[in-house]
């Protein structure tokens, strides 16, 4: 397992800004070309984006592309100019409404000549998305995770706090892992000042069943990353119940009286495999 924990969003319009992205320690950097540059600036962050993906190793961390809109009309241009880049790690598929609109990228990228295997990451960004959220996440072999855009959510919904989201967001856990992807990463925290505030939001998301985060600035990823890893105890606890699985088959029973079966193990191991990667960092 190599979770991705930190995606670090970026404009494209910006070669300066996406070179130091490169060097900052997240997971994966997100260049966007969609709502992070003006519509005068979109050709030029285009054009910017495929000299930086011409090369094969761009930098330390792969490199995923937000597209425009795909009920606009730039990015079928932008999944053609795209496709075939070797530095391209995956594209995010912004106002993803139904399964439809992500098998129409995933045949853009054959027609254009790019790898089948290319993953396509689509965002739910309206009710519509969150109400197909399982039908998008199974439209094609191609999708490699979904996620929440969570302020165009709040507009068509017409909510502005945490509550209104409550649902949307287990939604989207709940069709990702039935879909057999991995969990979310959580949406962006706007606020880079509020660490603080950042730490206690990753929480909850944590505890609803996200895994990792989007980012807006770099200062956000150290605290990203410590709220997704997992602490002392649970390792601890993680460690007994694969040590009892060495042994056992079945339903297991810990020394502490409580029985665990084949889902409590492997969730044990995910625990183990995260914490190792924080032992390899």
């Amino acid at each position: 397992m190599n979770a991705a924990l930190t995606w670090l969003y970026v404009p494209g319009d910006r070669p300066e800004v996406v070179a130091k992205a490169l060097h900052s320690g997240a997971d994966v950097v997100l260049v966007d070309l969609e709502d992070a540059v003006a519509p005068d600036r979109k050709a030029y962050a285009r054009a910017a984006t495929v000299e930086l993906l011409t090369d094969p190793v761009p930098g330390p961390s792969p490199v995923h592309v937000r597209i425009n809109a795909l009920d606009g009309p730039l990015a079928a241009d932008d999944v053609r100019a795209l496709a075939t880049l070797p530095g391209l790690a995956g594209l995010r598929l912004p106002k993803a409404n139904g399964p439809g609109e992500v098998r129409a990228v995933a045949d853009r990228v054959a027609a254009a000549g790019g790898p089948a295997e290319l993953p396509l990451f689509p965002i739910l960004e309206s009710a519509l998305a969150v109400e197909r959220a399982y039908e998008i996440a199974t439209a094609t072999v191609a999708v490699g995770g979904i996620a929440l855009g969570e302020a165009d959510l709040c507009a068509d919904l017409g909510v502005q706090d945490d509550a209104g989201l409550a649902w949307p967001r287990s939604r989207t856990v709940v069709a990702a892992r039935a879909a057999g992807l991995a969990p979310p990463a959580q949406s962006v925290f706007t606020d880079v000042r509020d660490l603080d505030g950042l730490a206690a939001s990753c929480a909850r998301g944590r505890a609803l069943g996200f895994l990792g985060r989007a980012a807006i600035h770099p200062r956000q990823l150290p605290v990203i990353e410590r709220a997704y890893l997992p602490t002392p105890a649970e390792v601890r606890a993680a460690e007994d119940v694969v040590l009892a699985a060495v042994s056992e088959a079945g339903a297991l029973a810990l020394p502490d009286g409580r029985f665990v079966d084949a889902a409590v193990v492997a969730g044990a191991r995910r625990t183990l495999e995260l914490a190792g990667r924080d032992r390899r960092g």
